[in-house]
């Protein structure tokens, strides 16, 4: 059986949403960038990439109308890479990497490319496109499909009794180890500004 492996890796910052340094930076630029930067580490020709798979969660604006297509194409890969976008929420981007892993493992792909990438700030925002953003039927039968993860987050909560102080000191710890890993240059090698 064959096997895929990662054998590079590029990612930007992360940003803050409305206010941060990627505020007004396109899906094509984050995602162009990151992947121009992940075939150079890898030393291969940007022609020899056969598929780029790219995750993203809220697909419209400059993230909608196949955003893997527009990411390659900003990348400077040539126009015979095809590209594929996933939506699968909060999963977008890992999905993207398993199916580029499963088109070298089962589709006899050489090279691919998977990924992830968002914009809030230009995605969520006063221009956000809501026309006929739901269907009834499933409104009424299914409404779980349209909750936000912050719906999601205060179930969770209450099921398995998690207290917002709990919560609280985890989310600082979780800052707190980042914080240590940036100064100690740990994502220095994953990071491209």
């Amino acid at each position: 059986m064959r096997e895929a492996v990662i054998v590079s890796t590029a990612r930007t910052p992360i940003g803050r949403a409305y206010r941060g340094a990627f505020n007004d930076t396109s899906g094509p630029d984050l995602g162009g960038h990151c992947i121009k930067h992940a075939v150079a580490r890898a030393g291969i020709d940007p022609g020899e990439v056969d598929d780029v798979v790219m995750g993203a969660a809220m697909q419209q604006g400059t993230t909608g109308q196949n955003i893997a297509r527009q990411s390659l194409m900003r990348a400077g890969l040539p126009v015979t890479v095809s590209g594929m976008s996933v939506d699968r929420q909060c999963a977008s981007g890992m999905m993207a990497i398993a199916t580029a892993a499963k088109q070298i493992v089962a589709d006899g792909m050489t090279i691919t490319v998977g990924g992830g990438l968002e914009s809030i700030s230009l995605v969520q925002n006063d221009n956000m496109n809501r026309h006929r953003a739901s269907d009834d039927w499933i409104k009424t039968n299914q409404p779980a499909l349209y909750m936000s993860m912050l719906e999601t987050a205060e179930i969770v909560s209450a099921r398995y009794n998690i207290s917002r102080h709990t919560q609280d000191e985890y989310a600082v710890q979780s800052q707190d180890r980042t914080h240590q890993a940036q100064t100690e240059g740990r994502f220095d090698n994953e990071i491209v500004p």
